[in-house]
Protein backbone atom coordinates (compact mmCIF):
# COMPACT_ATOMS: atom_id res chain seq x y z
CA UNK A 1 0.00 0.00 0.00
CA UNK A 2 1.56 3.31 -1.09
CA UNK A 3 1.85 5.97 1.71
CA UNK A 4 0.79 9.83 0.96
CA UNK A 5 4.02 12.24 0.19
CA UNK A 6 4.03 14.40 3.25
CA UNK A 7 5.83 17.27 1.16
CA UNK A 8 8.33 20.02 2.43
CA UNK A 9 8.64 20.12 6.19
CA UNK A 10 9.85 23.44 8.37
CA UNK A 11 11.10 23.68 11.48
CA UNK A 12 9.26 25.63 14.24
CA UNK A 13 10.46 29.26 14.61
CA UNK A 14 10.84 29.01 18.51
CA UNK A 15 13.33 26.75 17.85
CA UNK A 16 17.12 27.93 17.52
CA UNK A 17 19.81 26.15 16.34
CA UNK A 18 23.49 26.09 18.31
CA UNK A 19 25.45 27.90 15.63
CA UNK A 20 28.53 26.25 15.52
CA UNK A 21 26.73 22.87 15.65
CA UNK A 22 27.34 20.11 15.60
CA UNK A 23 28.45 19.83 19.58
CA UNK A 24 29.75 16.92 19.18
CA UNK A 25 31.80 14.56 16.02
CA UNK A 26 33.40 11.82 15.21
CA UNK A 27 36.29 13.74 14.98
CA UNK A 28 36.13 14.62 18.83
CA UNK A 29 36.04 11.22 20.17
CA UNK A 30 39.48 9.37 20.76
CA UNK A 31 38.99 5.82 19.42
CA UNK A 32 38.02 6.81 15.92
CA UNK A 33 34.21 6.04 15.33
CA UNK A 34 32.75 6.85 12.53
CA UNK A 35 30.05 8.22 13.48
CA UNK A 36 28.76 9.70 16.91
CA UNK A 37 25.39 10.63 17.39
CA UNK A 38 22.02 9.98 19.26
CA UNK A 39 23.07 10.84 22.46
CA UNK A 40 21.43 10.87 25.77
CA UNK A 41 21.88 14.17 27.92
CA UNK A 42 21.24 14.69 31.48
CA UNK A 43 22.27 16.77 34.24
CA UNK A 44 23.93 14.76 37.19
CA UNK A 45 26.08 15.58 40.15
CA UNK A 46 26.40 19.27 39.03
CA UNK A 47 27.17 19.02 35.40
CA UNK A 48 26.29 17.59 32.61
CA UNK A 49 26.90 14.18 31.17
CA UNK A 50 26.24 12.76 27.76
CA UNK A 51 26.36 9.37 26.34
CA UNK A 52 26.62 8.64 22.99
CA UNK A 53 26.12 6.21 20.42
CA UNK A 54 29.37 5.44 18.29
CA UNK A 55 29.54 3.33 15.05
CA UNK A 56 32.70 2.05 13.78
CA UNK A 57 33.83 1.96 9.95
CA UNK A 58 35.39 3.78 7.02
CA UNK A 59 34.06 7.54 6.58
CA UNK A 60 36.18 8.24 3.31
CA UNK A 61 34.56 5.01 1.50
CA UNK A 62 31.78 5.34 3.19
CA UNK A 63 31.13 1.76 4.85
CA UNK A 64 29.97 0.43 8.06
CA UNK A 65 31.75 -2.96 10.07
CA UNK A 66 29.66 -5.75 9.96
CA UNK A 67 28.61 -7.04 12.99
CA UNK A 68 28.64 -6.20 16.47
CA UNK A 69 30.18 -2.42 15.85
CA UNK A 70 28.22 -0.57 18.33
CA UNK A 71 28.80 0.83 21.70
CA UNK A 72 28.46 3.82 24.20
CA UNK A 73 30.77 6.38 24.66
CA UNK A 74 30.73 8.90 27.67
CA UNK A 75 31.30 12.79 27.80
CA UNK A 76 30.93 15.61 30.35
CA UNK A 77 30.33 19.17 30.24
CA UNK A 78 29.97 22.77 32.45
CA UNK A 79 27.74 24.38 30.23
CA UNK A 80 26.37 22.10 28.19
CA UNK A 81 28.19 22.75 24.81
CA UNK A 82 32.06 22.07 24.95
CA UNK A 83 32.28 18.38 26.01
CA UNK A 84 35.27 16.22 27.69
CA UNK A 85 35.20 13.28 26.10
CA UNK A 86 36.08 10.21 28.03
CA UNK A 87 39.32 8.36 26.50
CA UNK A 88 37.28 5.05 25.98
CA UNK A 89 33.38 3.51 25.67
CA UNK A 90 31.66 3.46 28.85
CA UNK A 91 28.93 0.86 28.15
CA UNK A 92 27.75 -2.04 25.67
CA UNK A 93 26.59 -5.66 25.83
CA UNK A 94 27.93 -8.55 23.45
CA UNK A 95 27.49 -11.87 24.11
CA UNK A 96 26.42 -15.17 22.35
CA UNK A 97 22.96 -13.45 21.78
CA UNK A 98 23.56 -9.76 22.06
CA UNK A 99 24.85 -7.91 18.40
CA UNK A 100 25.09 -4.88 19.93
CA UNK A 101 23.94 -1.66 22.15
CA UNK A 102 22.49 1.40 21.26
CA UNK A 103 20.50 4.57 21.22
CA UNK A 104 21.02 5.81 24.99
CA UNK A 105 18.75 7.71 26.78
CA UNK A 106 19.23 9.40 30.29
CA UNK A 107 16.79 9.93 33.28
CA UNK A 108 17.78 11.23 36.91
CA UNK A 109 15.81 10.33 39.42
CA UNK A 110 16.66 10.48 43.09
CA UNK A 111 19.99 10.61 42.82
CA UNK A 112 21.04 7.93 40.37
CA UNK A 113 20.78 8.05 36.84
CA UNK A 114 19.28 5.25 34.57
CA UNK A 115 20.19 4.73 30.76
CA UNK A 116 17.67 3.32 28.60
CA UNK A 117 19.23 1.40 25.67
CA UNK A 118 18.59 -0.92 22.94
CA UNK A 119 19.90 -3.82 21.86
CA UNK A 120 19.88 -6.14 18.82
CA UNK A 121 19.72 -9.71 19.63
CA UNK A 122 19.77 -12.61 17.34
CA UNK A 123 16.18 -13.48 17.94
CA UNK A 124 14.83 -9.16 18.00
CA UNK A 125 15.45 -6.02 19.23
CA UNK A 126 15.00 -5.40 22.79
CA UNK A 127 15.15 -2.50 25.25
CA UNK A 128 16.77 -2.46 28.63
CA UNK A 129 16.86 -0.09 31.51
CA UNK A 130 20.31 0.23 33.57
CA UNK A 131 21.01 2.57 36.42
CA UNK A 132 24.59 3.90 37.41
CA UNK A 133 26.04 6.25 40.33
CA UNK A 134 29.54 6.78 38.23
CA UNK A 135 29.26 5.74 34.45
CA UNK A 136 31.87 3.27 35.37
CA UNK A 137 29.35 0.25 36.68
CA UNK A 138 25.91 -0.31 35.87
CA UNK A 139 23.50 -2.40 37.28
CA UNK A 140 20.92 -3.56 33.97
CA UNK A 141 17.56 -3.89 35.65
CA UNK A 142 15.18 -4.93 32.93
CA UNK A 143 14.98 -6.08 29.16
CA UNK A 144 12.20 -6.67 27.22
CA UNK A 145 10.69 -8.97 25.10
CA UNK A 146 11.27 -8.32 21.26
CA UNK A 147 10.62 -6.26 19.69
CA UNK A 148 10.44 -3.41 20.86
CA UNK A 149 13.13 -0.50 22.00
CA UNK A 150 13.19 3.61 22.16
CA UNK A 151 12.18 3.93 25.64
CA UNK A 152 12.36 6.36 27.60
CA UNK A 153 11.48 7.22 31.82
CA UNK A 154 9.92 9.98 33.07
CA UNK A 155 11.80 11.23 35.39
CA UNK A 156 9.56 10.77 38.49
CA UNK A 157 7.07 8.48 39.83
CA UNK A 158 3.42 9.47 38.74
CA UNK A 159 0.37 7.60 40.90
CA UNK A 160 3.02 5.72 42.61
CA UNK A 161 4.71 3.49 39.76
CA UNK A 162 7.82 4.52 37.18
CA UNK A 163 6.20 5.11 33.64
CA UNK A 164 7.84 4.71 30.33
CA UNK A 165 7.25 5.62 26.77
CA UNK A 166 8.27 2.86 24.01
CA UNK A 167 8.19 1.88 20.52
CA UNK A 168 6.99 -1.65 19.52
CA UNK A 169 7.17 -3.67 16.09
CA UNK A 170 4.01 -4.85 15.62
CA UNK A 171 4.17 -5.76 12.30
CA UNK A 172 1.59 -8.21 11.70
CA UNK A 173 -1.40 -6.21 13.18
CA UNK A 174 0.11 -3.39 11.73
CA UNK A 175 -0.27 -4.89 7.51
CA UNK A 176 3.21 -6.19 7.76
CA UNK A 177 4.93 -2.79 7.26
CA UNK A 178 6.45 0.57 8.94
CA UNK A 179 4.05 1.42 10.94
CA UNK A 180 4.89 2.00 14.47
CA UNK A 181 3.48 3.96 16.98
CA UNK A 182 4.01 5.43 20.76
CA UNK A 183 3.06 3.55 23.30
CA UNK A 184 3.40 3.85 27.41
CA UNK A 185 3.41 1.19 30.17
CA UNK A 186 4.32 1.26 34.22
CA UNK A 187 6.03 -0.39 36.58
CA UNK A 188 6.17 -0.34 40.20
CA UNK A 189 9.84 -1.14 40.45
CA UNK A 190 11.71 -0.68 37.13
CA UNK A 191 11.46 -4.49 36.13
CA UNK A 192 7.92 -5.89 35.29
CA UNK A 193 5.95 -3.11 33.24
CA UNK A 194 2.43 -3.44 32.16
CA UNK A 195 -0.78 -1.63 32.33
CA UNK A 196 0.36 -0.58 28.61
CA UNK A 197 -1.54 1.61 26.52
CA UNK A 198 -1.63 3.36 22.71
CA UNK A 199 -0.41 6.96 23.64
CA UNK A 200 0.11 8.34 20.04
CA UNK A 201 -0.41 6.83 16.79
CA UNK A 202 1.25 7.56 13.21
CA UNK A 203 -2.49 8.58 11.80
CA UNK A 204 -2.75 11.18 14.60
CA UNK A 205 0.56 13.13 12.89
CA UNK A 206 0.55 15.07 10.17
CA UNK A 207 4.07 14.73 9.17
CA UNK A 208 4.61 11.21 9.45
CA UNK A 209 3.31 8.23 6.94
CA UNK A 210 5.61 5.47 8.19
CA UNK A 211 6.65 5.66 12.02
CA UNK A 212 6.77 7.10 15.48
CA UNK A 213 8.90 6.67 18.70
CA UNK A 214 9.87 8.45 21.52
CA UNK A 215 12.33 10.61 21.82
CA UNK A 216 13.97 12.81 24.69
CA UNK A 217 12.70 11.79 28.19
CA UNK A 218 10.06 13.95 29.09
CA UNK A 219 10.46 17.29 31.42
CA UNK A 220 7.84 18.49 33.68
CA UNK A 221 6.22 22.11 33.06
CA UNK A 222 3.44 23.28 35.27
CA UNK A 223 1.70 22.92 32.50
CA UNK A 224 2.52 19.64 31.50
CA UNK A 225 5.00 16.72 30.62
CA UNK A 226 6.58 18.04 27.46
CA UNK A 227 7.21 15.34 25.08
CA UNK A 228 9.30 15.09 22.40
CA UNK A 229 8.89 11.96 19.55
CA UNK A 230 10.61 11.55 16.27
CA UNK A 231 8.01 11.46 13.31
CA UNK A 232 8.93 9.69 10.08
CA UNK A 233 8.29 9.46 6.63
CA UNK A 234 8.85 8.38 3.91
CA UNK A 235 9.24 9.41 -0.22
CA UNK A 236 10.20 7.05 -3.09
CA UNK A 237 11.65 9.59 -5.28
CA UNK A 238 14.30 10.66 -2.58
CA UNK A 239 16.97 8.53 -3.97
CA UNK A 240 20.19 7.19 -2.75
CA UNK A 241 20.44 10.14 0.08
CA UNK A 242 23.91 9.14 2.13
CA UNK A 243 26.09 6.08 2.64
CA UNK A 244 23.24 3.26 2.18
CA UNK A 245 22.42 2.24 -1.61
CA UNK A 246 18.93 3.94 -1.24
CA UNK A 247 17.38 6.00 2.23
CA UNK A 248 14.02 7.58 1.27
CA UNK A 249 12.57 8.47 4.64
CA UNK A 250 13.32 11.62 6.52
CA UNK A 251 13.13 12.13 10.40
CA UNK A 252 11.75 14.97 11.82
CA UNK A 253 11.54 15.62 15.91
CA UNK A 254 7.82 16.93 16.87
CA UNK A 255 6.59 17.65 20.69
CA UNK A 256 3.44 17.10 22.79
CA UNK A 257 2.26 17.43 26.16
CA UNK A 258 1.10 14.98 28.34
CA UNK A 259 -1.18 15.19 31.70
CA UNK A 260 0.52 15.39 34.93
CA UNK A 261 -1.45 13.04 36.54
CA UNK A 262 -2.39 10.67 34.13
CA UNK A 263 0.49 11.03 31.24
CA UNK A 264 -1.56 8.40 28.96
CA UNK A 265 -3.53 11.49 28.08
CA UNK A 266 -2.47 13.74 26.11
CA UNK A 267 -2.81 17.83 26.62
CA UNK A 268 -2.00 18.94 23.19
CA UNK A 269 0.34 18.17 19.94
CA UNK A 270 2.26 20.51 17.72
CA UNK A 271 0.87 19.69 14.68
CA UNK A 272 3.70 20.88 12.63
CA UNK A 273 7.46 19.48 13.22
CA UNK A 274 9.30 21.19 16.26
CA UNK A 275 12.76 19.99 14.05
CA UNK A 276 12.47 19.27 10.27
CA UNK A 277 16.00 18.36 8.19
CA UNK A 278 17.19 22.04 6.88
CA UNK A 279 21.13 22.66 7.80
CA UNK A 280 23.32 20.96 5.84
CA UNK A 281 24.69 18.67 8.55
CA UNK A 282 21.24 17.15 9.09
CA UNK A 283 19.91 16.98 5.17
CA UNK A 284 23.25 16.75 3.05
CA UNK A 285 25.93 15.50 4.60
CA UNK A 286 26.12 11.82 6.17
CA UNK A 287 25.61 8.51 6.85
CA UNK A 288 21.94 8.78 6.65
CA UNK A 289 20.84 12.59 5.24
CA UNK A 290 17.39 14.24 5.92
CA UNK A 291 17.53 12.91 9.90
CA UNK A 292 16.60 14.48 12.88
CA UNK A 293 16.81 12.24 16.14
CA UNK A 294 16.40 14.05 19.65
CA UNK A 295 17.54 12.11 22.75
CA UNK A 296 18.43 14.69 25.29
CA UNK A 297 16.31 17.49 26.86
CA UNK A 298 17.66 19.62 29.56
CA UNK A 299 15.62 22.64 31.30
CA UNK A 300 17.35 24.83 32.91
CA UNK A 301 16.48 27.41 35.28
CA UNK A 302 15.95 30.21 33.28
CA UNK A 303 13.19 28.38 31.47
CA UNK A 304 15.92 27.79 28.56
CA UNK A 305 15.39 24.26 27.04
CA UNK A 306 18.45 22.92 25.66
CA UNK A 307 17.65 19.45 22.91
CA UNK A 308 19.97 17.30 21.68
CA UNK A 309 19.54 15.48 18.53
CA UNK A 310 21.40 13.33 16.45
CA UNK A 311 21.62 14.53 12.75
CA UNK A 312 22.05 12.56 9.72
CA UNK A 313 23.21 9.42 11.96
CA UNK A 314 26.35 11.11 11.98
CA UNK A 315 26.90 14.15 14.57
CA UNK A 316 24.83 15.11 17.84
CA UNK A 317 23.69 18.75 17.11
CA UNK A 318 22.25 21.29 20.14
CA UNK A 319 18.81 23.38 19.53
CA UNK A 320 17.56 25.52 22.33
CA UNK A 321 14.03 27.15 22.84
CA UNK A 322 12.15 28.75 25.91
CA UNK A 323 9.65 26.40 27.81
CA UNK A 324 6.53 28.72 27.55
CA UNK A 325 7.16 28.52 23.56
CA UNK A 326 6.95 24.87 23.41
CA UNK A 327 3.96 24.85 25.73
CA UNK A 328 2.38 27.39 23.78
CA UNK A 329 3.02 25.10 20.65
CA UNK A 330 1.34 22.23 22.01
CA UNK A 331 -1.65 24.50 23.54
CA UNK A 332 -2.16 26.05 19.46
CA UNK A 333 -5.32 25.28 18.52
Amino acid sequence: MSKPIIGELKSSPVITRYPHNPVLAPKDVPYAPALVFNAGVAKFQGRYVMVFRNDYGDPVNKTLLPGSTTNLGLAFSDDGIKWDVQPGPCFGLNDDEIVRTYDPRLTVMDGRCYLCFAVDTKHGVRGGIAVTDDFINFEVISMSAPDNRNMVLFPEKIGGKYVRLERPFPVYSRGGQDRFDIWISDSPDLKYWGNTGLLLAVEQVPFANDKLGPAAPPIKTDKGWLTTFHAVDIDPSRGKNGWETTWKKRYCAGIMLLDLENPHKIIGAYQEPLLAPETVYEKDEGFRTNVIFPGGMILEDNGEVKIYYGAADTVECLATAHVDDLVALCLKK
